[in-house]
């Protein structure tokens, strides 16, 4: 019996991550993280649970690769720490993954393993072939995976760009090669299963582009994310076209060009190439820099530069910044206060609301329909996306003609099973979300969460107090110390009858007391809670600290 398992990306944006299990036999495609999501307060990212692996340990044998996004590749530092596997993946995705490795001191010690689409890996009882895909950024590969059960198409994160810029297309053919031969199943890519027709092709967003480098008087700022090479290398080539330098800004941009640039993915001129301090020494209309912060980070070099708080580079009328990236859903506010803060500058600033300056990396729905006509699977498994993205996938499945019992609406820990050609969902295995924070990795729980969101929300009120222990006559305080919760200065006399409450507490006790005296702090904070919600209708976070002396 062979036994798929998702431990991450089903029913959510990122944390991919899937077991493919045969006998005693393990292997798993992807170990990706996600960012935080709103509610997780000063969480730094978001990684699977492992408790499954865990207790199969001795039956681990790989990690398959599809290629290097951060929801891909992002929690292998963390996976290797615990096991030490082989991981293979393509050129790029392994470069990526081995600068992340870098950071972790795990460089030297992790099994790292250069894949080609075309190749097959054996690995336990499976066959493995990559398959070239076309996505956001290079050297991406979807999965035929051969399994004493049949054969599982695994498409990876793709879209189908008949025109690409800068790498090979989508191959249909393979794919179509293994629809003649007979596919089990299908695990296809959902994110943007809610969107009709076809993702528009990135050659029509460097038309977009060229116009705007053709008729901007000034510097142009592109922002980007750092990983899709493609579109750095298209706005090279336009400042090159049109006279421009080119700066690289920020530390991602300048890791993922430069490892771009060492294995031949990116070609740019070395006397194209200035550094920051040289900006100055070029006419405005001779520079391009190319940045990261796309997406409004605190900390990016655009965020810096739009808060007029970069070193270097202070925006003025005439420039024109190019935001070439969408708006991922819950950065908005950030990157609308970006967009604001540079009008307020003089910049022009150009963005996808206003401009085909970008193009999703994921297949609209008439993509999916042509991955599952040429495919043909038995089975369809929708994946990676909220569960709306694998429902909707489901139903465009139906339309495709496939049975609506043959379409297995998974979600994280549930048990894919196929056996002699049936597939079924089976028992639901031990998953979830582990939160990093710092080097903190699964120590930040809802508890600690719920502490968090009230401090945010109605800070915290520490009480301080020393008794005698036998008389329980009060030696010190009660001392009230409050953060976030009120200025003291202006009502203080909420505090002072807050130590009131507390004295009348201690009242009611009996001298002498033989009564364990940290039992007064429930009593204590209940008191206050009651008064402060009275007064305010506000909760803040209560500690009560009593020192018998």
């Amino acid at each position: 019996m062979l036994k798929i398992i998702p431990l991450g990306g089903l029913g959510e944006i990122g944390l991919n991550m899937m077991v493919l299990e045969y006998m005693d036999d393990i292997v798993i495609i992807d170990a990706g993280l996600m960012f935080p999501e709103e509610y997780m307060m000063g969480v730094d990212v978001v990684i699977p649970d492992f408790t499954y692996l865990r207790e199969r340990r001795d039956a681990l044998r790989s990690v398959i690769l599809t290629h290097g996004h951060e929801d891909h590749i992002g929690a292998l530092p963390f996976f290797l720490k615990e096991f030490n596997l082989p991981v293979h993946g393509t050129d790029f995705t392994i470069e990526l993954l081995r600068e992340k490795l870098r950071e972790h001191q795990l460089e030297e010690t992790a099994e790292l393993h250069k894949i080609q689409a075309g190749e097959i890996l054996e690995t336990g009882p499976f066959k493995i072939e990559p398959i070239r895909v076309d996505h956001s950024i290079i050297d991406c590969v979807g999965l035929a995976i051969h399994t004493p059960e049949g054969i599982l198409i695994h498409s990876g994160d793709f879209k189908v760009d008949h025109t690409p810029v800068g790498g090979p297309a989508t191959d249909l053919v393979r794919f179509a090669h293994y629809g003649d031969q007979g596919v089990l199943a299908l695990f296809s890519d959902s994110t943007n299963a809610e969107k009709d027709g076809f993702t528009l092709s990135e050659r029509e967003v460097g038309k977009t582009l060229e116009g705007i480098f053709r008729n901007a008087p000034g510097r142009i700022i592109t922002a980007v994310f750092a990983s899709n090479i493609t579109r750095i290398q298209q706005v090279v080539n336009l400042a090159l076209q049109f006279g421009r330098k080119v700066h690289f800004s920020g530390k991602s941009m300048r890791t993922n060009v430069r490892i771009a640039l060492e294995h031949g993915f990116i070609e740019v001129p070395e006397d194209a190439i200035i550094e920051e301090r040289q900006i100055t020494q070029f006419p405005d209309n001779q520079i391009a820099m190319i940045t990261t912060g796309s997406q409004g980070e605190p900390m990016s070099s655009l965020s810096r530069i739009a808060q007029g708080r970069h070193k270097n580079v202070q925006v003025k009328p005439g420039d024109t910044v190019i935001l070439s990236s969408r708006f991922i859903p819950g950065n908005e506010r950030a990157i609308t206060a970006v967009i604001n803060n540079l009008y307020r500058l003089g910049a022009e600033v150009v963005y996808e609301k206003v401009s085909d300056i970008h193009t999703s990396g994921h297949a609209y729905s008439e993509e999916l329909k042509l991955m599952m006509n040429i495919v043909r699977p038995a089975y369809l498994i929708p994946v990676h996306g909220e569960y709306r993205h694998l429902v909707k996938h489901a139903r465009i499945a139906e339309d495709v003609g496939i049975p609506r019992e043959r379409i297995l609406l998974a979600e994280n820990g549930d048990a894919i099973y196929f056996a002699n050609g049936v597939g079924t969902l089976g028992e639901r295995v031990t998953t979830g979300r582990v939160l990093v924070d710092g080097k903190g990795v699964g120590d930040v729980g809802e508890v600690v969460l719920r502490d968090r969101k009230r401090l945010s929300g109605d800070g915290i009120v520490i009480v301080l107090l020393a008794v005698d222990e036998v008389t329980g006559d009060v030696i010190f305080g009660p001392d009230i110390v409050s953060r976030g919760f009120i200025f003291e200065d202006v009502q203080g006399e909420i505090l002072e009858n807050a130590k009131r409450i507390i004295l009348e507490i201690l009242d009611d006790i009996e001298r002498p007391s033989h009564v364990d005296w940290n039992d007064l702090v429930p009593d204590i904070k209940k008191g206050l809670k009651r008064y402060f919600f009275s007064v305010l209708r506000r909760s803040p976070l209560i500690l009560s600290v009593v020192i018998p002396v």
